[in-house]
């Protein structure tokens, strides 16, 4: 999962709740200072919430960008039923579609940017593919953060895996317990984040909705690689994918190849892992804001 630098919003920033035809979503929001020069969505990945963005929300205002970040269905603040087909990706692609429909009625917003993390990468993949079968695409980007063209490491897809069997018999409290005592196991404190950061990593997995977690981590494990689709269906769209020099769940040389196969910009974010959004924010953004003023270009 990704970890926030920091919880306490910029001042640019602040919480909501976002209505769509789909429903409403815990968001967070940056405005830039003056009209902004385009908007982005930000869609977190497998575990992740809104709050995995926090930090690059003052970059990217400063930038003259109106940012909204936001739970997917089943994460954290927004929460969601316990019928599977929730959380199946075409209906979470389905939800970014309406997001971004609510994010494209605000006239003064300019240029819609769309970002996917980790699984979210794929989810706003189908929103893609979904929305390139009805008609023109309401993007002026797409960026693939830290994702893949299919499934996931074997060795993330066991652990995967092993969540998924034990979510019928534990809760996510129980869960939470044991994935505290196997880092304890580890011998890397060094890695912990502060009290505060604990604390909402604690309150965020326990507000995730079991079904959600069991179906998406399905995905996950089992993912087709539709990047030929993805290909075809967004040639006008400038694409970026950018990662970190490694990442635990998609090689790094396979995010290159599927950037090959998209004619996509890449950008690999030094001394960055999993999550350059957490873990280089300032860099990270400093790509985004590029490539977005590029594709408006």
């Amino acid at each position: 999962m990704s970890t926030p630098p920091f919880l306490t919003l910029p001042g640019c920033a602040r919480a909501l709740r976002l209505a769509t035809a789909r429903g409403e979503f815990a968001a967070l929001r940056a405005e830039p200072t003056g009209a902004p020069r385009g908007s982005a969505l930000l869609v977190p990945g497998f575990t992740g919430s809104k709050e995995d963005f926090i930090a690059l929300l003052e970059p990217l205002a400063a930038a003259g960008y109106r940012v909204t970040a936001v739970d997917q269905r089943g994460q954290y603040e927004t929460g969601g039923p316990d019928d599977p087909a929730a959380y199946a990706v075409d209906a979470l692609g389905a939800d970014v579609r309406a997001l971004s429909a609510a994010l494209a009625a605000d006239d003064d917003g300019g240029p819609l940017h769309l970002l996917g993390h980790s699984f979210g990468g794929q989810v706003v993949r189908e929103a893609v593919l979904a929305a390139a079968a009805e008609g023109p695409l309401p993007w002026s980007s797409l960026t693939l953060m830290a994702t893949g063209p299919g499934a996931i490491d074997p060795a993330e897809a066991e652990r995967t895996k092993l969540l998924i069997s034990v979510l019928p018999t534990m809760s996510l409290e129980e869960i939470w317990q044991v994935l505290q005592q196997m880092e304890e196991a580890s011998g890397e404190p060094a890695r912990r984040p502060d009290a505060e950061v604990a604390a909402f990593l604690h309150r965020r997995w326990v507000a995730n909705v079991p079904q959600s977690l069991a179906t998406t981590g399905g995905h996950l494990v089992s993912a087709p690689d539709r990047v030929d689709e993805l290909a075809a269906a967004s040639a006008a769209l400038p694409t970026l994918v950018l990662s970190g020099v490694r990442d635990y769940a998609w090689p790094v040389p396979e995010q290159t190849a599927m950037a090959e196969r998209l004619g996509a910009r890449r950008v690999v974010v030094e001394d960055a892992g999993h999550s350059p959004n957490a873990e280089r924010p300032a860099v990270t953004a400093e790509a985004l804001t590029g490539f977005w003023g590029a594709a408006r270009a």
